[in-house]
């Protein structure tokens, strides 16, 4: 394999470490990354992508593919492709994301060859409630790890793609309707240094800073909480309704959770 792309929205970089992770596996003479978190490479028009093979990555949200994403890989051109899709997804339940995210890479002409969920730290998680804290760890990086060198392994030896008996993921079709926004977080003023960063990180530029004040637009938020981890002084804050349910959440899906890999 001489060249690969890794093809990621992360607003809170755990989807990028397993992508990363499962394309040392692939070990690849040269990687191209295609960051789609970021707003101005969203808004960068339609892009052709040229390579031997892709990793197309995004986190779950509710148990959908973040919209964001999907109008990202919306604009992305390619020609019969192969790829390896993956969801990461805060160790509660992933649904019918990976199916959703898998035929939109088919749309986008990849080929899907093979496919996997990883866990990653929930958005909600907090030092109170943690959920997957500090997930993808060493463990799961080193699964996705292994899990590319199968596929570079399985490629060697003639993997292909059939129209006749495509890769199955998990998923129903039509997809589950997807949740209101819940409430984004807010900043303690009392913490806030007025550094910006919370601005800077945000994918969907929800989060401005007006006269000394952070303000968030509501209906720009997604709750990827990429705002709250990177915050240097603790001021940005998970809603209290987040926070309540995070504790439900973690209190409900405490077991650790496997990756689980598809291939054909």
């Amino acid at each position: 394999m001489k060249s690969l792309h890794l093809i990621y929205f992360s607003p809170t970089g755990t989807t990028r470490k397993v992508l990363e992770a499962i394309g040392r596996g692939l070990a690849a003479e040269q990687i191209e990354r295609l960051d789609l978190t970021s707003r101005e490479t969203r808004a960068g028009g339609i892009r052709e992508i040229k390579a031997d093979f892709a990793i197309i990555g995004t986190p779950v949200y509710t148990g959908r593919v973040p919209l964001y994403a999907v109008e990202a890989l919306q604009s992305i051109r390619a020609e019969n492709i192969p790829a390896i899709v993956v969801v990461v997804y805060g160790n509660r339940a992933y649904e019918d994301a990976l199916l959703e995210l898998t035929d939109t890479a088919k749309n986008a002409g990849f080929t899907p060859v093979a496919a996997a969920s990883f866990v990653g730290e929930h958005s909600f998680s907090t030092d109170a409630a943690p959920i997957a804290r500090g997930r993808p760890d060493r463990e799961d990086l080193e699964e996705a790890r292994a899990f590319g060198e199968m596929v570079r392994d399985r490629i060697g030896k003639g993997l292909s793609h059939h129209e006749d008996a495509p890769l199955e993921v998990p998923g129903n079709f039509p997809y589950r309707d997807r949740n209101p926004s819940p409430p984004p977080p807010h900043t303690d003023a009392g913490y806030c240094m007025k550094c910006g960063r919370c601005a800077d990180v945000c994918p969907t530029a929800a989060i401005t800073l007006k006269d000394e004040t952070v303000v968030t637009e509501t209906t720009k938020c997604i709750s990827c909480c990429a705002c709250v981890k990177n915050c240097p002084s603790g001021a940005r804050r998970v809603d209290p309704v987040l926070a309540e349910r995070a504790k439900k959440i973690g209190a409900a899906c405490s077991d650790r959770k496997k990756p689980e890999l598809f291939t054909l």
